[in-house]
């Protein structure tokens, strides 16, 4: 074999050697920076999975290292989450951050859930009411009323209006968790989240109105505008006619009767009166019954 190629060889594999030490000393080195820099932190995290309405105990909070940043709300004092509400579901080694957390001496369970300046209200259903118990915790509704208008045209019948739109059902009976899956479940009572106006509303129209609850999509926040329905509409066609009232402006007015033109009185001659005076001669004349100029 060629010296010379021999040699041109060992200088390659030295040079090529060099380079390759070089470069795994800069990336070990750009390795060690890049854990120098990854800092861990020590935040509460959940033991296990944490249902809607628990109650925060011991065992479902430990401190542990929490790579990168801090979550906003998380916290490392465990102390100052134990016993309180959950208000959404936490799973496990998730942290458990405050706005996930009822505010502290509200409990747990359906009350925790109630934001604040809410009302639940409940409201009794049966299958009809209830869409076939589809109605469940989670599910957005509208609240149709039925009834007779006080001071209302008579002849419309029953009327049924949407009173409320876009409501949250926060529970079915006594289950306030939501059904991922949405089976029907038949209830007595629903628990619908309302302000206090609403609540007031619900509050009449449950004693003297019918109330139905209607199902809507949760994605569809839109609110509609409806002029209700008559019973007179179900047997005109959906067209509502509605009676003219009787007052002076809607009455007929009379034909105006032609005017009568009445003559002048004829004007009647008037008396003449020849006067003699000596050699003078004159005349009077009286009018309207004797009277003189």
């Amino acid at each position: 074999m060629n010296k010379r190629f021999v040699g041109v060889l060992i200088f390659a594999f030295i040079v090529a050697l060099g380079f390759s030490t070089v470069f795994y000393r800069l990336l070990v080195h750009q390795s060690q920076s890049t854990n120098a820099a990854r800092t861990t932190v020590r935040i509460a995290l959940a033991t296990k999975d944490l249902e809607l309405g628990a109650i925060l105990k011991d065992e479902d909070v430990k401190v542990e290292d929490w790579p990168g940043a801090v979550p906003a709300g998380a916290t490392a004092r465990a102390q100052d989450l134990v016993g309180r509400g959950v208000t959404t579901a936490i799973y496990a080694r998730e942290p458990i951050i405050e706005s996930r957390l009822a505010p502290k001496g509200a409990g747990g369970g359906l009350a925790a859930m109630i934001p604040q300046g809410m009302r639940a209200v409940a409201v009794r259903v049966n299958e009809v009411v209830g869409v076939a118990g589809f109605v469940v915790a989670g599910m957005h509704v509208d609240v149709l009323i039925s009834g007779n208008s006080p001071g209302g045209n008579g002849n419309l019948g029953t009327l049924t209006k949407t009173m409320l739109q876009n409501i949250e059902v926060l529970s079915a009976g006594q289950d306030f968790k939501k059904d991922a899956e949405g089976k029907p479940s038949m209830v007595q009572v629903v628990n619908l989240l309302v302000t206090p106006e609403q609540a007031e509303q619900l509050s009449l129209a449950s004693n003297q109105t019918t109330i139905q609850l209607i199902l809507r999509n949760p994605l569809d926040h839109q609110m509609t505008q409806t002029s209700g329905a008559a019973m007179a509409q179900l047997f005109t066609g959906g067209k509502l006619k509605m009676p003219q009232p009787e007052n002076a402006a809607a009455r007929p007015r009379p034909e105006p009767k032609p005017a009568v033109v009445r003559e002048p009185p004829k004007k009647e001659a008037p008396f003449v009166m020849e006067l003699l005076s000596g050699t003078k001669k004159a005349e009077a004349k009286f009018e309207n019954g004797g009277e003189g100029k």
